[in-house]
Protein backbone atom coordinates (compact mmCIF):
# COMPACT_ATOMS: atom_id res chain seq x y z
CA UNK A 1 0.00 0.00 0.00
CA UNK A 2 1.07 3.56 -0.70
CA UNK A 3 1.21 6.21 2.02
CA UNK A 4 0.18 9.85 1.48
CA UNK A 5 3.61 10.74 0.08
CA UNK A 6 4.18 7.80 -2.26
CA UNK A 7 2.33 5.94 -5.00
CA UNK A 8 2.52 2.80 -7.08
CA UNK A 9 3.82 3.14 -10.62
CA UNK A 10 5.03 0.89 -13.43
CA UNK A 11 8.65 1.62 -14.21
CA UNK A 12 11.68 0.03 -15.85
CA UNK A 13 15.42 0.28 -15.32
CA UNK A 14 16.48 -1.09 -18.71
CA UNK A 15 15.10 -1.24 -22.22
CA UNK A 16 13.68 -4.54 -23.41
CA UNK A 17 10.63 -6.78 -23.55
CA UNK A 18 7.56 -6.65 -21.31
CA UNK A 19 9.48 -8.43 -18.57
CA UNK A 20 11.46 -5.25 -17.80
CA UNK A 21 8.32 -3.57 -16.44
CA UNK A 22 7.91 -3.66 -12.67
CA UNK A 23 5.71 -2.09 -10.02
CA UNK A 24 7.59 0.36 -7.82
CA UNK A 25 6.89 2.88 -5.07
CA UNK A 26 7.77 6.44 -6.08
CA UNK A 27 7.14 9.90 -4.68
CA UNK A 28 3.65 11.21 -5.32
CA UNK A 29 3.89 14.37 -7.46
CA UNK A 30 2.41 17.75 -6.55
CA UNK A 31 0.74 20.02 -9.11
CA UNK A 32 2.63 23.08 -10.23
CA UNK A 33 0.93 26.27 -11.48
CA UNK A 34 -1.60 25.46 -14.24
CA UNK A 35 -1.42 21.75 -13.43
CA UNK A 36 -3.82 19.35 -11.76
CA UNK A 37 -3.07 16.21 -9.78
CA UNK A 38 -5.22 13.35 -11.06
CA UNK A 39 -5.99 10.11 -9.25
CA UNK A 40 -5.73 7.71 -12.16
CA UNK A 41 -8.62 5.26 -12.59
CA UNK A 42 -7.81 3.98 -16.08
CA UNK A 43 -5.01 4.56 -18.56
CA UNK A 44 -4.77 3.31 -22.11
CA UNK A 45 -1.76 1.41 -23.39
CA UNK A 46 -0.71 2.34 -26.93
CA UNK A 47 1.88 1.18 -29.46
CA UNK A 48 4.00 4.17 -28.47
CA UNK A 49 4.21 2.70 -24.95
CA UNK A 50 5.65 -0.64 -26.02
CA UNK A 51 7.94 1.05 -28.55
CA UNK A 52 9.35 3.35 -25.87
CA UNK A 53 9.68 0.41 -23.47
CA UNK A 54 11.78 -1.44 -26.04
CA UNK A 55 13.82 1.35 -27.63
CA UNK A 56 13.65 4.41 -25.40
CA UNK A 57 12.28 6.41 -28.33
CA UNK A 58 12.00 10.10 -27.55
CA UNK A 59 12.61 9.45 -23.85
CA UNK A 60 16.11 8.01 -24.04
CA UNK A 61 17.38 5.78 -21.27
CA UNK A 62 15.19 4.64 -18.35
CA UNK A 63 14.11 4.74 -15.63
CA UNK A 64 10.76 6.20 -16.68
CA UNK A 65 7.04 5.67 -16.17
CA UNK A 66 5.13 5.32 -19.42
CA UNK A 67 1.53 6.21 -20.24
CA UNK A 68 -0.07 9.19 -21.99
CA UNK A 69 -3.79 8.37 -21.72
CA UNK A 70 -5.55 9.18 -18.46
CA UNK A 71 -9.01 9.13 -16.96
CA UNK A 72 -9.58 9.80 -13.28
CA UNK A 73 -10.48 12.33 -10.60
CA UNK A 74 -8.90 15.66 -9.79
CA UNK A 75 -7.29 15.48 -6.35
CA UNK A 76 -5.63 18.88 -6.20
CA UNK A 77 -5.12 21.90 -8.41
CA UNK A 78 -2.08 24.10 -8.87
CA UNK A 79 -2.07 27.86 -8.70
CA UNK A 80 -4.12 29.46 -11.47
CA UNK A 81 -6.26 26.46 -12.42
CA UNK A 82 -9.82 27.74 -12.89
CA UNK A 83 -11.43 25.01 -15.01
CA UNK A 84 -11.34 22.15 -12.49
CA UNK A 85 -11.93 21.46 -8.83
CA UNK A 86 -11.06 18.48 -6.64
CA UNK A 87 -13.56 15.71 -7.27
CA UNK A 88 -14.06 16.50 -10.97
CA UNK A 89 -13.87 13.49 -13.27
CA UNK A 90 -11.55 14.27 -16.17
CA UNK A 91 -9.84 12.64 -19.12
CA UNK A 92 -7.20 13.62 -21.62
CA UNK A 93 -3.76 13.00 -23.06
CA UNK A 94 -0.60 14.05 -21.29
CA UNK A 95 1.77 16.25 -23.28
CA UNK A 96 3.37 14.08 -25.95
CA UNK A 97 6.06 12.86 -25.78
CA UNK A 98 7.61 14.29 -22.62
CA UNK A 99 4.57 14.45 -20.33
CA UNK A 100 4.39 10.67 -19.89
CA UNK A 101 3.63 9.02 -16.56
CA UNK A 102 -0.03 7.95 -16.36
CA UNK A 103 0.74 4.28 -15.65
CA UNK A 104 0.66 5.09 -11.96
CA UNK A 105 -1.78 5.85 -9.15
CA UNK A 106 -1.40 9.61 -9.60
CA UNK A 107 -0.11 11.93 -12.30
CA UNK A 108 0.20 15.68 -12.75
CA UNK A 109 -1.29 17.01 -15.97
CA UNK A 110 -1.37 20.48 -17.56
CA UNK A 111 -4.93 21.70 -17.02
CA UNK A 112 -5.30 22.54 -20.71
CA UNK A 113 -4.73 18.89 -21.64
CA UNK A 114 -7.89 17.79 -19.82
CA UNK A 115 -11.65 18.04 -20.22
CA UNK A 116 -14.50 16.79 -18.07
CA UNK A 117 -15.26 13.12 -18.58
CA UNK A 118 -18.64 12.53 -20.21
CA UNK A 119 -21.02 11.07 -17.65
CA UNK A 120 -22.25 8.60 -20.27
CA UNK A 121 -19.05 6.54 -20.22
CA UNK A 122 -16.95 4.88 -17.54
CA UNK A 123 -13.25 5.41 -16.86
CA UNK A 124 -12.28 2.41 -19.01
CA UNK A 125 -13.83 4.04 -22.09
CA UNK A 126 -12.48 7.47 -21.21
CA UNK A 127 -9.02 6.11 -20.47
CA UNK A 128 -8.89 4.31 -23.81
CA UNK A 129 -9.78 7.25 -26.02
CA UNK A 130 -7.51 10.31 -25.70
CA UNK A 131 -4.29 9.52 -27.60
CA UNK A 132 -5.90 7.60 -30.45
CA UNK A 133 -8.81 10.03 -30.75
CA UNK A 134 -6.63 13.13 -30.77
CA UNK A 135 -4.35 11.50 -33.33
CA UNK A 136 -7.28 10.74 -35.62
CA UNK A 137 -8.99 14.09 -35.03
CA UNK A 138 -5.87 16.12 -35.72
CA UNK A 139 -5.01 14.02 -38.79
CA UNK A 140 -8.46 14.22 -40.35
CA UNK A 141 -9.53 17.75 -39.44
CA UNK A 142 -6.36 19.84 -39.07
CA UNK A 143 -4.01 18.17 -41.54
CA UNK A 144 -6.42 16.69 -44.10
CA UNK A 145 -9.25 19.21 -43.83
CA UNK A 146 -11.76 16.39 -44.29
CA UNK A 147 -15.12 17.49 -45.71
CA UNK A 148 -18.51 15.72 -45.91
CA UNK A 149 -18.79 13.42 -48.90
CA UNK A 150 -15.05 12.88 -49.32
CA UNK A 151 -13.54 9.42 -49.66
CA UNK A 152 -11.14 8.31 -46.91
CA UNK A 153 -8.86 5.27 -46.82
CA UNK A 154 -7.86 4.18 -43.33
CA UNK A 155 -5.08 1.62 -43.00
CA UNK A 156 -5.29 -0.90 -40.13
CA UNK A 157 -8.85 0.24 -39.54
CA UNK A 158 -9.44 -2.24 -36.70
CA UNK A 159 -6.45 -1.02 -34.70
CA UNK A 160 -6.33 1.56 -31.92
CA UNK A 161 -6.09 4.71 -34.03
CA UNK A 162 -7.80 3.10 -37.01
CA UNK A 163 -11.10 2.11 -35.41
CA UNK A 164 -11.46 5.51 -33.78
CA UNK A 165 -10.57 7.28 -37.04
CA UNK A 166 -13.32 5.33 -38.82
CA UNK A 167 -15.91 6.63 -36.38
CA UNK A 168 -14.63 10.20 -36.52
CA UNK A 169 -14.53 10.18 -40.32
CA UNK A 170 -18.12 8.89 -40.44
CA UNK A 171 -19.21 11.56 -37.96
CA UNK A 172 -17.65 14.13 -40.31
CA UNK A 173 -19.70 12.76 -43.22
CA UNK A 174 -17.02 10.85 -45.14
CA UNK A 175 -17.21 7.63 -47.18
CA UNK A 176 -14.79 5.30 -45.40
CA UNK A 177 -12.67 2.52 -46.88
CA UNK A 178 -10.85 0.45 -44.26
CA UNK A 179 -8.17 -2.22 -44.47
CA UNK A 180 -7.95 -5.21 -42.13
CA UNK A 181 -7.63 -8.98 -42.29
CA UNK A 182 -10.82 -10.70 -43.47
CA UNK A 183 -11.84 -11.94 -40.01
CA UNK A 184 -12.10 -8.34 -38.81
CA UNK A 185 -14.42 -7.13 -41.60
CA UNK A 186 -17.60 -7.68 -39.59
CA UNK A 187 -16.17 -5.45 -36.88
CA UNK A 188 -15.30 -2.80 -39.48
CA UNK A 189 -18.87 -2.77 -40.77
CA UNK A 190 -20.20 -2.49 -37.22
CA UNK A 191 -18.24 0.72 -36.65
CA UNK A 192 -19.29 2.24 -39.97
CA UNK A 193 -16.81 1.24 -42.67
CA UNK A 194 -18.47 1.49 -46.10
CA UNK A 195 -15.93 -0.68 -47.92
CA UNK A 196 -13.68 -3.25 -46.21
CA UNK A 197 -10.52 -4.50 -47.93
CA UNK A 198 -8.47 -7.55 -46.97
CA UNK A 199 -4.91 -6.30 -47.32
CA UNK A 200 -3.65 -9.90 -47.21
CA UNK A 201 -5.47 -10.96 -50.40
CA UNK A 202 -5.37 -7.80 -52.54
CA UNK A 203 -2.96 -4.97 -53.24
CA UNK A 204 -4.73 -2.03 -51.65
CA UNK A 205 -3.06 0.44 -53.98
CA UNK A 206 -4.47 -1.48 -56.96
CA UNK A 207 -7.94 -2.01 -55.46
CA UNK A 208 -8.59 1.59 -54.40
CA UNK A 209 -8.75 4.75 -56.49
CA UNK A 210 -9.96 8.36 -56.33
CA UNK A 211 -9.45 8.84 -52.60
CA UNK A 212 -9.34 12.32 -51.07
CA UNK A 213 -7.61 11.39 -47.80
CA UNK A 214 -5.48 8.46 -46.64
CA UNK A 215 -4.78 7.97 -42.95
CA UNK A 216 -1.54 5.99 -42.84
CA UNK A 217 -1.00 4.20 -39.54
CA UNK A 218 1.72 1.86 -40.85
CA UNK A 219 4.50 4.01 -42.30
CA UNK A 220 7.38 2.85 -44.47
CA UNK A 221 6.53 1.76 -48.00
CA UNK A 222 2.81 2.00 -47.22
CA UNK A 223 3.14 5.77 -46.95
CA UNK A 224 4.65 6.08 -50.44
CA UNK A 225 2.36 3.54 -52.11
CA UNK A 226 -0.71 5.19 -50.62
CA UNK A 227 0.01 8.37 -52.57
CA UNK A 228 -1.00 6.52 -55.75
CA UNK A 229 -4.63 6.03 -54.68
CA UNK A 230 -5.27 9.76 -54.29
CA UNK A 231 -7.20 12.12 -56.47
CA UNK A 232 -5.22 15.17 -57.67
CA UNK A 233 -4.79 17.44 -54.66
CA UNK A 234 -5.49 14.63 -52.18
CA UNK A 235 -3.42 14.01 -49.08
CA UNK A 236 -1.79 11.14 -47.20
CA UNK A 237 -1.44 11.90 -43.51
CA UNK A 238 1.01 9.53 -41.83
CA UNK A 239 1.01 9.27 -38.04
CA UNK A 240 4.56 7.87 -38.24
CA UNK A 241 6.58 11.08 -37.96
CA UNK A 242 9.90 9.77 -39.29
CA UNK A 243 10.67 8.24 -42.69
CA UNK A 244 12.33 8.59 -46.07
CA UNK A 245 12.31 11.72 -48.23
CA UNK A 246 10.76 9.56 -50.99
CA UNK A 247 7.36 10.19 -49.40
CA UNK A 248 7.54 13.90 -50.10
CA UNK A 249 9.28 13.56 -53.47
CA UNK A 250 6.67 11.14 -54.81
CA UNK A 251 3.84 13.35 -53.57
CA UNK A 252 5.27 16.32 -55.44
CA UNK A 253 5.64 14.24 -58.60
CA UNK A 254 2.02 13.08 -58.41
CA UNK A 255 0.52 16.45 -57.55
CA UNK A 256 -0.72 15.40 -54.13
CA UNK A 257 0.18 16.23 -50.52
CA UNK A 258 2.22 14.22 -48.02
CA UNK A 259 2.06 15.01 -44.30
CA UNK A 260 3.82 13.40 -41.35
CA UNK A 261 2.48 14.31 -37.94
CA UNK A 262 2.91 13.73 -34.23
CA UNK A 263 -0.10 13.99 -31.95
CA UNK A 264 -0.13 16.90 -29.53
CA UNK A 265 -2.13 17.54 -26.36
CA UNK A 266 -5.05 19.79 -27.22
CA UNK A 267 -8.08 20.92 -25.19
CA UNK A 268 -10.18 21.89 -28.22
CA UNK A 269 -9.55 18.49 -29.76
CA UNK A 270 -10.46 16.77 -26.50
CA UNK A 271 -13.69 18.80 -26.36
CA UNK A 272 -14.52 17.60 -29.86
CA UNK A 273 -13.82 14.02 -28.77
CA UNK A 274 -15.99 14.42 -25.67
CA UNK A 275 -18.82 15.84 -27.81
CA UNK A 276 -18.68 12.83 -30.15
CA UNK A 277 -18.77 10.50 -27.15
CA UNK A 278 -21.78 12.33 -25.70
CA UNK A 279 -23.56 12.09 -29.07
CA UNK A 280 -22.97 8.33 -29.17
CA UNK A 281 -20.81 8.64 -32.28
CA UNK A 282 -17.50 7.53 -30.77
CA UNK A 283 -16.68 4.54 -28.62
CA UNK A 284 -13.50 2.59 -28.01
CA UNK A 285 -13.46 -1.15 -28.61
CA UNK A 286 -11.73 -2.62 -25.56
CA UNK A 287 -9.37 -5.45 -26.48
CA UNK A 288 -8.50 -6.14 -22.84
CA UNK A 289 -8.22 -4.62 -19.37
CA UNK A 290 -5.46 -5.33 -16.87
CA UNK A 291 -4.73 -4.31 -13.27
CA UNK A 292 -1.86 -1.84 -13.04
CA UNK A 293 0.39 -4.56 -11.60
CA UNK A 294 -0.15 -6.63 -14.77
CA UNK A 295 1.09 -3.96 -17.17
CA UNK A 296 3.61 -6.43 -18.59
CA UNK A 297 0.74 -8.70 -19.68
CA UNK A 298 -0.87 -5.79 -21.53
CA UNK A 299 2.44 -5.11 -23.28
CA UNK A 300 2.77 -8.79 -24.22
CA UNK A 301 -0.61 -8.66 -25.92
CA UNK A 302 0.20 -5.35 -27.57
CA UNK A 303 3.47 -6.68 -28.91
CA UNK A 304 1.56 -9.24 -31.00
CA UNK A 305 0.21 -6.44 -33.21
CA UNK A 306 -3.05 -8.38 -33.57
CA UNK A 307 -5.38 -6.64 -31.13
CA UNK A 308 -8.66 -5.06 -32.17
CA UNK A 309 -9.19 -1.74 -30.41
CA UNK A 310 -7.51 -0.67 -27.18
CA UNK A 311 -5.78 -2.13 -24.12
CA UNK A 312 -6.41 -0.40 -20.80
CA UNK A 313 -4.78 -0.51 -17.36
CA UNK A 314 -7.10 -0.27 -14.35
CA UNK A 315 -5.80 1.48 -11.25
CA UNK A 316 -7.54 0.53 -7.99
Amino acid sequence: MSDVNTMRAISQDVLGGPEVLKEVQVERPAPRPNEVLVRVRAAGVNPTDWKHRATGGFLGEPPFVLGWDVSGEVVATGIGVAAFRPGDEVFGMLSYPFGHGSHAEYVTVPARALVHKPASVDHVQAGALPLVSLTAWQALTEHAGLKPGQRVLIHAAAGGVGHVAVQIAKALGAYVIGTASAQKHDFLREIGVDEAIDYRSVDVTEAVRDVDVVLDTLGGETSVRSLRVLRPGGVVVSILPVGDQDFYDEAERLGVRAVRMLVDADRSGMRAVADLVEQGKLRAAIAGTFPLADAAKAHELGDTGRTTGKLVLLVD
